[in-house]
Parts: C-alpha cells; sequence; structure tokens
C-alpha cells in the first residue's frame, strides 16, 4: 500500500481528495491535515508516508514553509487553485501540480506518473527524488495578478511580452499591463520554450504577437500591445533568436 497524507485547510476540497483517492485500492490515506503547524508537528512524531497530496495557500501560510521546517523523503503533488506557486512547486519534491478542482481522469494521471518514479522496492532516497524532479519541467499556463484589492487570472496564451522596469516585471497583454511577483530569470524557466524567448535582459517575447522584424542594423522585434520602447535583441541571442524562429 501506498501511505498518503492530505495537506488541505478546506474541508469540502478534503472530501473530494478523499474520495477520488479512494478510488485507488493501493493508496492507503493516513492523515489528513489542515494547516502548516499541525503538519510539522505530525510529520516530527509520525512515520512520514510515500505520498502527499498539499495545497499551498493554507489557513497559516504556505505548505512550502512546512517543508522549510521537515525534510521528507515524499513525493509532492501539489494542488491548488493558481498557477502562481508553479516555479517553487517545482523547486521542492513534487512530481505534478494538479489544479482545482481537480478532475479524476488529471488525478489518475498524476498517480500513474508517481508510480512510474518508483524501483520495484518502492522506495527512494532524497537524492534521487531531487534527480527525478529536476527532469520534470513545469510550465505556466496562467498567471494571478493584482489589480487594486482585486485578483485577476490572465492565461498565458494573452501575454505578448514581459518585460522589467524599475526593478518589477511586468506582464503585457491587449487589455494593459500587468505587474507580476516573478523576476524574468524565474519566468524563463516556467514558460513554454517554444513560445517565448528571452531576447535581452529586459524582455521576454511571444512569438504570437510578433509583428515584424528587423534585421538591419540590428535584429529589433515589433510586438502587438508592447510597451513603447523598442525591443531589440542584444547582440549574443541574436543566433539563439533565429533557431527559435526556425523551430516555431
Amino acid at each position: 500500500m501506498i501511505r498518503t497524507i492530505i495537506i488541505e485547510d478546506e474541508k469540502p476540497a478534503v472530501r473530494r481528495l478523499e474520495k477520488l483517492l479512494g478510488l485507488f485500492a493501493d493508496l492507503q490515506i493516513v492523515a489528513s491535515l489542515n494547516s502548516v503547524d499541525e503538519a510539522v508537528a505530525w510529520f516530527n512524531i509520525n512515520e512520514h508516508p510515500q505520498l502527499i497530496f498539499s495545497d499551498i495557500v493554507l489557513g497559516d501560510g504556505l505548505s512550502f514553509d512546512i517543508f522549510d521546517q521537515v525534510s521528507t523523503k515524499a513525493f509532492i503533488i501539489y494542488t491548488t487553485a493558481f498557477d502562481q506557486y508553479t516555479l517553487k512547486a517545482f523547486k521542492l519534491n513534487s512530481i505534478d501540480y494538479l489544479l482545482k478542482p481537480i478532475e479524476q481522469e488529471d488525478l489518475a494521471k498524476a498517480i500513474e506518473k508517481y508510480k512510474s518514479f518508483l524501483p520495484e522496492e518502492g522506495s527512494v532516497n532524497s537524492q534521487e527524488i531531487r534527480q527525478i524532479v529536476k527532469k520534470e519541467r513545469a510550465t505556466l499556463s496562467r498567471i494571478l495578478v493584482k489589480i487594486g484589492y482585486n485578483l485577476k487570472v490572465v492565461s498565458i496564451n494573452e501575454v505578448s511580452c514581459f518585460y522589467s522596469e524599475n526593478k518589477i516585471v511586468y506582464l503585457q497583454t491587449k487589455e494593459r499591463n500587468f505587474p507580476t511577483d516573478f523576476t524574468l530569470d524565474e519566468l524563463e524557466n516556467v514558460l513554454e520554450e517554444s513560445k517565448f524567448f528571452r531576447v535581452n535582459r529586459q524582455f521576454i517575447i511571444s512569438s504570437d504577437y510578433i509583428k515584424n522584424i528587423h534585421t538591419s542594423p540590428n535584429y529589433k522585434v515589433d510586438l502587438a500591445f508592447q510597451p513603447d520602447e523598442e525591443i531589440t535583441v542584444s547582440r549574443e541571442r541574436v543566433k539563439d533568436f533565429k533557431e527559435w524562429l526556425a523551430g516555431n
């Protein structure tokens, strides 16, 4: 049996996940925990599970705070309503990332992925987990942005570019620009490589919104819905930029 715990502070979400996990005969739910403090206390006195299903935003903090305090060999499948924390999730022991409401088909695929990583004896050490997780590349599909006291979900497909200005990274859409909580370096690791390209230190652009490319005297790109500045491809990136264009 695969010993499993749930970390989730919303009771309806716990009940739904318990019901879905109950369909898998080889999974045994050994605990359901609803806060950072409760989870840390539980890990300190109990045998650790093999698999963890964890929401990210809990009532007393982020579930990442648990694993800053507790070292575990368990694999983690994160569950949340937003993509905002994908980057950090995949820096930990995460092998998958399920967006709420969780569908049975997506859950089944995540569990099969977990099983595919296990050796015959059914366990791996911490170093092996890190190597496995390192191979899993997370990609953002949407970003949560703040507008005053309101939150808005922006699909990556709506973004023409990301750019840095006064130490803040903005995303640009047809509607307007929005500040984000990412750096451009972080975004490079979680954006789909075939669609987004870092043309210089200030800009990451989307191939979907390229209107024109000037090649003389320097490579310069016109984008739909771009900021006022002219976007120039840095000299050291021109070769990679051309290869990226050829691959799209």
